[in-house]
């Protein structure tokens, strides 16, 4: 028979508090081998080190103990996973923190302040569009566009795949008639993703598979300002004095494997797996999605599509129709063909947007609040 080990000694062994093991006893997390009945003092098999110290690494990256607890009960193989998973969630947190940081360090110090609006007032020009993919029996993509909000969103196939898309951006779409100021931008796109993601858990629960989730793009203005938020695979694009610039990263996992510099993107282009997604809204809670802060100009035009478009066109055809003549509509429609040309395997969402000078307004109308439509 193996010699117990007291609460100290083996709290000493495991780098842990005795008042940590019993909050984890208490939590079902670490419970004692023995416990003496008269004085309720707890005793720990030394074979029970080896789960104390991976609880204590754990705890050092701040995993919440909840998740520990379902680490803890895994096989090696997918405990490696699921931490893997919990670090990716942590650095995407901490990316976006840091581009919050930043905007408020450039902001409080007069570099470039957001809030600054131009002399010039701008609009936009916009068309949408939503199609079936020739091998495809069902369309799970949404597109909108409208004066203040253009959004794509790409539901996974499957039960609720196409109702949780258009949740997606109906959440969003009450944004268009609220007057919020730039520099409230991104904290009501935030609170308006959180309802999108609480929606979506609705229709999850009413499903067979009890899941449903979505991919979301979408951009909400206010003057010369415009708020982006993203999450999945769906994609914006900015075009610029003629250049094309993605201006979202994908949550897959085939990109994470490009940034870590195990794939190539040419290897990413083909990967079987490339349509794996690492982030989307599930109605779970917690979601993650990216959000930032852009200016505007007039002369730019921007491009939001599912994937169904940007991983069958590539990004120079993409530039050759964005940068050519005519307008969104013209450009949506050489869009499509392109995608359909290329085979179009997946449903197509675009919207694009171009962004126009309005002419100032008439002197009558100077004292009025508000700016222009968009």
């Amino acid at each position: 028979m193996r010699q117990l080990l007291t609460i100290g000694v083996f709290a000493r062994a495991a780098r842990l508090s005795p008042k940590a093991l019993r909050l984890y006893d208490e939590l079902g997390l670490l419970r004692p081998a023995a416990v003496d009945g008269e004085s309720g003092y707890r005793f720990y098999d030394p074979q029970q080190l080896e789960r104390a110290r991976l609880i204590a690494w754990l705890r050092r990256l701040d995993m919440p103990l909840a998740r520990i607890r379902r680490v803890c009960d895994l096989p090696a193989p997918a405990a490696a996973a699921e931490i893997a998973a919990y670090w990716e969630q942590v650095l995407a947190e901490t990316a976006a923190r840091g581009q919050l940081a930043d905007f408020l360090v450039d902001y409080l110090t007069g570099r470039g302040s957001p809030m600054e609006e131009p002399t010039t007032m701008l609009g936009i020009r916009y068309a949408a569009r939503s199609e079936l993919g020739l091998v495809r029996t069902s369309n799970e993509d949404t597109a909108y566009a409208g004066p203040r909000l253009l959004a794509v969103a790409d539901g996974v196939r499957g039960s609720g795949g196409d109702l949780a898309s258009t949740a997606a951006i109906e959440a969003l779409k009450p944004l268009e008639t609220l007057a919020v100021p730039a520099e409230d931008l991104l904290g009501v796109l935030a609170d308006a993703v959180a309802e999108a993601d609480a929606a979506i858990g609705r229709i999850a629960a009413s499903t067979s598979a009890g899941e449903a989730l979505t991919t979301l793009t979408a951009l909400l203005w206010s003057g010369s300002r415009l708020a982006l938020v993203h999450i999945g695979d769906t994609r914006a694009y900015l075009v610029r004095d003629g250049e094309l610039f993605q201006i979202t990263h994908d949550h897959t996992y085939v990109q994470s494997l490009v940034d870590e510099g195990r794939l190539t993107a040419e290897e990413a282009a083909s990967h079987p797996q490339r349509s794996l997604l690492v982030r989307a809204l599930t109605g779970a809670g917690g979601a993650q999605p990216d959000l930032s802060l852009h200016g505007a100009i007039a002369g730019d035009r921007y491009l939001l599509c599912s994937d169904g478009l940007s991983a069958v066109v590539a990004a120079e055809s993409l530039r050759e129709v964005l940068t050519g003549p005519g307008g969104p509509e013209q450009m949506l429609e050489e869009l499509v063909t392109r995608a359909y040309t290329a085979g179009a395997p997946d449903n197509i969402a675009c919207v694009v947007a171009d962004v126009v000078a309005l002419e100032e307004p008439a002197a009558t109308d100077a004292g009025r609040s508000g700016g222009p439509a968009w």
